[in-house]
């Protein structure tokens, strides 16, 4: 019995860090990966698409000393005519401040390099999309991203505990509805007040994806405690674990929380992807001018 729940927390960590990688790889605030060669070397850079909370933002490229470049946006979602600014160089770095918006407010752009008065072709084909949010102090963003940590792998090895019915997961999913209930809707909310402005924009207030992923885990952890008080359906701890990985899987800050421009507020979930769809703004890379 003890090799089994050995190798049962043995296999719930290697979920649970599978998981949370492709979390950290997925979703609209990682930055965009592109290269070039030069003069037989690769030079590799990135494009943030999230200001982390730094008010100052300043868009850094290591490239280079013959390498210039520019960088042409517009606030997101609109259709209002494109600035450019200059990257100016420090040592190896190329580097802009990017105009600070409003928490959830967006910047389109697309970044363009020379080697003298000839382009270099990066293989970049659409425009980055960059939001910002309001610096969040570390004693909120820690013990949140912990707490759901742990509770994604108290969920994953009570699930697993669930499947062989071995009677501890009753208290494992105790375990796994505390951690949620305290990292998802106590930190949770703090962390969100903090970035954009609002304690609670998901269901059943509003549309933001990941609040109401946090919500639907804690409904279905509860109820899983629940129906097992007086009988044993360990089915129902594995379908609660199955559906706390699904919704795990769902990028982070997909159809998160935007500034509407137009109307000076932040709207969230399906709002975004209808406010997108009916902007006019297309995602394809902008027609590049010659330098």
């Amino acid at each position: 019995m003890k090799v089994k729940k050995t190798l049962i927390w043995v296999i719930a960590v290697f979920i649970t860090i599978g998981a949370a990688y492709y979390q950290r790889i997925s979703g609209p605030t990682q930055p965009v990966k592109y290269e070039f060669t030069i003069n037989d070397s690769i030079i590799k850079f990135k494009l943030p698409r999230s200001n982390q909370g730094v008010s100052n933002f300043n868009l850094k490229l290591e490239v280079p000393e013959e390498v210039s470049g520019r960088v042409i946006y517009r606030r997101y979602p609109t259709n209002e005519a494109w600035d450019t600014l200059q990257l100016q160089r420090s040592s190896d770095t190329l580097m802009v401040r990017l105009p600070q918006q409003p928490n959830a407010g967006k910047l389109e752009y697309s970044v363009e390099l020379f080697q003298g008065t000839e382009a270099i072709n990066f293989q970049q084909t659409e425009n980055t999309i960059i939001r910002f949010r309001g610096s969040v102090p570390a004693w909120v963003i820690i013990p949140h991203v912990l707490l759901m940590f742990l509770a994604m792998l108290w969920s994953n090895a009570t699930g697993i505990l669930s499947v062989w019915n071995i009677p501890s997961y009753k208290k494992h999913a105790i375990i796994t509805s505390t951690l949620f209930v305290v990292g998802g809707l106590i930190f949770g909310p703090i962390m969100q007040k903090y970035a954009f402005g609002e304690y609670w924009t998901g269901w059943p207030f509003g549309g933001d994806l990941t609040d109401t992923k946090v919500m639907v885990s804690v409904i279905f952890w509860i109820l899983a405690v629940v129906l097992n008080r007086k009988k044993d359906r360990p089915w129902i701890m594995i379908i609660a674990a199955l559906i706390l990985f699904i919704i795990f899987m769902i990028p982070h800050s997909a159809a998160g929380s935007e500034f509407n421009y137009e109307s000076g507020q932040v709207i969230t979930g399906m709002m975004v992807l209808v406010t997108i769809g009916t902007s006019g703004v297309k995602f394809p890379l902008r027609k590049k001018i010659g330098l």
